[in-house]
């Protein structure tokens, strides 16, 4: 299992293994997009799931924009490490790799961009 398909089993995504895949394939919405994914797997609220686990933890996680938060609010692996595996398997740039602070909002904006693409519900205030 890879480590975007943990977040999409936490988030309540029917994806099995080729379907993630594709879905890692899948480009995210433009701006000029009407936001309906390609092929969505099944509408996910993502913000409704979230805010919920949120409700329930006793921290006080910021998911809204720390990839750190969002993968402890999931119950993920939130180490450095294991950030950098899901780096490398969504593509992000080298050059961003090697600094954590850039990796991480890229790793945020491209995670909620994948789900949306997918068919997650996600505001577009998260998207970028």
């Amino acid at each position: 299992m890879g480590f975007f398909s943990k977040i999409l089993d936490k988030l309540g995504f029917d994806a099995g293994a080729s379907k993630v895949e594709a879905m890692l394939r899948t480009p995210p919405p433009s701006a000029s997009s009407t936001g309906a994914p390609a092929a969505p797997v099944r509408a996910v609220d993502v913000v409704a799931q979230l805010e919920k686990k949120a409700a329930a933890n006793a921290q006080k996680l910021n998911w809204r924009t720390s990839i750190v938060d969002l993968l402890k609010l999931l119950e993920i692996d939130s180490s450095l490490n294991a950030r950098k595996e899901l780096a490398t398997e969504l593509g992000c740039p080298a050059n961003l790799m090697s600094d954590s602070a850039q990796m991480n909002m890229w790793l945020h904006k491209t995670v909620m961009a994948k789900l949306a693409a997918n068919g997650g519900n996600v505001p577009k205030e998260l998207l970028g």
